[in-house]
């Protein structure tokens, strides 16, 4: 008697123990608001939410609108300058009409850069100018391509999310089947135990993908200049078909052609390259023209004094060139090298980027295309004859599992590289600067 007690006190504890693991999770535990509160958002309409309010790419915008304002400034000459002066005015008496010298003049000059430095200045200024649009369109494809990326890096963790609830509810029809089997004493209470631990453990891997997707969606929100809680729904229907690319080889020359960046870089090569002309321009004279009129007055005795009129040439004289044109073009030179420099590091990480989003592409497309026709179709047909094998005794209860988790792994797997997948092609996007499918080579 006692120990049919112990044994009946046993089964009621196992089964209290299974009734709340299979107690499904809680919305809660999502820590997402689901409802008509959440914002629907396409992968089209994040980039365009993006590009109108990021901070990062506003910021890029107003530097490009400040340097455009500049060569109109460094093509003018300098301010006119207009003088007074009261000249040879006695202090004893301070009288206007005591010498005949004392005159009252006004005057105005102008200084004149050398020929041609203006120009230069306004060169510079524009290739600036040019260089800043450039790298606005370079921000534009790397905020695009950070936009895709974790968009889909969100719909992969959502999808597996949806895949690790399905499978719980088929880990508990499994339990239910060996709970039965164990409780008409046909079955084994470590099978009941073993199917309650794999359900702990998918349990446990759901709470920690609803961390990540919250995660994610917080970076999400920043890239959007939204705010970090803000809610987020992906559309339930979206187009997974891969397109065909360009051979790696052209998607090279088109990105060394079209990526805003380098075109950035070499219009700053221009530019320091002006520079260098402009410095050595500083070896002649900037000249300075002025003209004054001095106003007399009259004799004491009424007789008319006559005004003077005065005119001015000044240029200065560089004379210090050791220690200032000559390292004025030292400075310009090492800055255009430098520049130089830039642009042959920047060709090198092109080509590497190409080439690595374009294998990480071609790799994730033929993965995810065997897991979706191969692997996964394979995986179903496993785990269901398993399960009706195990249901009339023929498959031992190890092998059901086994073949569910590998089924739902499978599934994991194939959303893992098809998002991968469009990961690289926005990649490849933003590494070309341009279009990079079949067909197509428009910018």
């Amino acid at each position: 008697m006692p120990d049919r007690e112990k044994r009946r006190s046993s089964h009621c504890v196992e089964i209290l123990l299974l009734l709340l693991i299979l107690l499904p999770v809680k919305s809660g535990l999502a820590g997402t608001r689901e409802g008509g509160d959440c914002e629907e958002l396409s992968l089209q309409q994040a980039v365009t939410v993006a590009m109108e309010n990021n901070p990062g790419l506003a910021a890029i915008r107003a530097r490009y609108d400040a340097l455009a304002a500049i060569p109109s400034q460094q093509s003018s000459l300098p301010d006119p300058v207009l003088s007074l002066r009261a000249l040879n005015v006695p202090t004893d008496t301070f009288d206007l009409d005591q010498e005949n010298m004392t005159q009252m003049q006004v005057g105005i000059s102008q200084k004149f850069p050398f020929p041609g430095k203006l120009a230069l200045k306004e060169q510079s200024a524009e290739l600036e100018a040019e260089a800043a649009l450039e790298q606005v369109d370079e921000a534009r494809l790397d905020l695009i391509k950070k936009v895709k990326k974790t968009w889909w890096d969100i719909f992969y963790l959502q999808k597996s999310l949806t895949i690790i609830r399905s499978n719980q509810d088929l880990l508990r029809a499994t339990v239910a089947a060996a709970r039965t089997k164990y409780e008409v004493g046909k079955g084994l209470q470590q099978d009941v135990l073993l199917a309650q631990v794999e359900l702990s453990r998918i349990m446990d891997r759901e709470i920690s993908l609803i961390n990540s997707i919250e995660k994610t969606k917080a970076a999400f929100a920043a890239l959007l200049n939204r705010p970090y809680d803000s809610c987020f729904q992906f559309p339930i229907s979206v187009a997974l078909d891969l397109p065909e690319v360009l051979p790696v080889s052209m998607l090279q020359e088109v990105a060394l052609a079209s990526r805003p960046g380098l075109l950035a870089l070499q219009k700053k090569t221009v530019a320091a390259r002006t520079r260098i002309e402009l410095a050595r321009k500083d070896y002649y004279p900037d000249f300075t023209l002025g003209a004054a009129y001095g106003y007399r007055q009259d004799f004491p005795d009424g007789r008319d004094r006559s005004d003077f009129a005065s005119f001015m040439l000044s240029m200065n004289l560089p004379v210090w060139t050791g220690s200032k044109q000559d390292q004025a073009v030292a400075q310009r030179t090492s800055e255009s090298l430098a520049t130089e420099h830039k642009i042959r590091q920047f060709r090198d990480r092109i080509r590497a980027e190409v080439s690595t989003e374009f294998s990480e592409y071609s790799s994730s497309a033929q993965q995810s295309e065997f897991y979706l026709t191969s692997l996964i179709p394979q995986a179903e047909q496993t785990a269901a004859a398993m399960l009706k094998g195990y249901q009339v005794n023929k498959v031992d209860f190890l092998n059901v599992v086994r073949a569910q988790l590998a089924l739902y792994q499978y599934k994991i797997t194939y959303w893992r590289q098809l998002s991968r997948a469009f990961k690289a092609l926005a990649g490849l996007e933003a590494a070309t600067g341009a279009s990079v499918y079949e067909g197509s080579l428009k910018k």
